[in-house]
Parts: structure tokens; C-alpha cells; sequence
């Protein structure tokens, strides 16, 4: 399988669930210039994604996967001994779903890609800004006296760290959440966490 990724973009989570899976060795990681639209060997990216986006995962059998919400659950079910998914069918299965979708519309897209955007009008991000404190105080109660989103790490939590990541970037304070912030120091001293951002942040300062 490859995986087509850009230094700290969502695509994070893809390599952190990789790690997490001890996949390295059945998962190619192949760079994406997102901005030029290419691959690192010069391929047209968008011929592999036509939305520019990534993550994008090429399948066993060459079809192409994209989506956080489809290509993270889809990487834990081919290395089920990491158990980063529960199983199909079950209700737990029903809230790793629920907590994919919540972490990509109401934090990703609604919040922090948004602030991030260079092109977003000021009136645009000002809407973000004000939503984000009810969409993370909403987190910050699920994750009080809890150690992760589900009963045990998944790929919720890659995908979760990912984006709680970006504040940092905006200097946007996550100490009036505290359940929230200790997630976050609690989960990127994972030995796989850490090691995805260190080696993404010196991709993303070389680039």
C-alpha cells in the first residue's frame, strides 16, 4: 500500500496509525507537494486525488482511498492485532465513527484548517474562532477522567492529536480545556506519536 502525505497536514494520523500498527514495512509513505500539486517524483497528484487532498491511500489492489474517516479505519482493520478499531458492527465501532466525524468537521474543517487558511476571509475565520470554544469544551467534558476517546488508543486519538497539533501553530491556548491539554501531553509522549510528529516537523522545516 502507499500512502500519499504532506509534513503536519491531516495525513498525520495515517502515519501515526502506520507506526502504531508496527506497518512500516507494508505501508510506503510517498510525500506530496500540495501546493505544486505533485508527488516527489514529479507525478501529477491529482491524477492519484483529483481533490489535491491529502490523505490518499492506493489499496493492495490499486484502487485509490481518501478521507481521514474511511482510509483510518481501513488501515486498522488490515493490522486488527493493533486493535486501533473495534470491530465492525459492533456499537463501538458506531462511536470510533462518531468521533472520526466530529474531529473532521467540527474541529478540522470548522475550526482549525480554517484559521490556518490563507485565503479565508477575516469574517470567515472570525465564525471559527467563536465556534471553537463550545466544540472543544464539548471535548474537553468527554475527555475528563478519561485516558483516550474510546476505551483504549485508536485512531480517533491519532487523528485527534493531529489536529489539537495545529494550535500550536495559531498560538491558540488549549489551557482553559484542561482535560484537553493533558490529552494532548499525554498522548504525544507515545514512543509512535512522537516519533511521526518529530520526523514530519523536520520535513515540514526542511520543505
Amino acid at each position: 500500500m502507499d500512502l500519499y502525505f504532506s509534513p503536519l497536514a491531516c495525513s498525520l494520523a495515517s502515519r501515526i496509525t502506520v507506526y502504531e500498527a508496527g506497518a512500516e514495512g507494508q505501508v510506503a509513505l510517498r510525500p506530496v507537494n500540495t501546493k505544486a500539486g505533485t508527488t516527489a517524483d514529479g507525478q501529477d497528484y491529482r491524477a492519484i486525488n483529483p481533490m489535491g487532498l491529502v490523505p490518499a491511500l492506493r489499496m493492495a489492489d490499486g484502487d485509490i482511498l481518501t478521507e481521514n474517516a474511511a482510509i483510518l479505519p481501513y488501515l486498522a482493520d488490515q493490522f486488527p492485532q493493533a486493535a486501533l478499531a473495534p470491530a465492525a458492527g459492533s456499537a463501538e465501532r458506531s462511536r470510533l465513527t462518531q468521533w472520526l466525524s466530529f474531529i473532521g468537521t467540527e474541529l478540522h474543517k470548522g475550526v482549525f484548517a480554517t484559521l490556518l487558511s490563507q485565503s479565508a476571509p477575516a469574517e470567515v475565520k472570525a465564525h471559527a474562532l467563536a465556534a471553537a470554544p463550545q466544540r472543544l469544551a464539548r471535548l474537553d467534558k468527554h475527555l475528563t477522567g478519561r485516558e483516550f476517546l474510546l476505551d483504549r488508543f485508536s485512531v480517533a486519538d491519532a487523528y485527534l492529536t493531529t489536529v489539537l497539533n495545529w494550535a500550536q501553530f495559531l498560538r491558540y491556548d488549549l489551557s482553559p480545556y484542561p482535560a484537553v491539554a493533558a490529552y494532548f501531553a499525554r498522548i504525544t509522549a507515545r514512543p509512535n506519536v512522537a516519533r511521526a510528529m518529530k520526523e514530519e516537523l523536520g520535513l515540514f522545516q526542511a520543505a
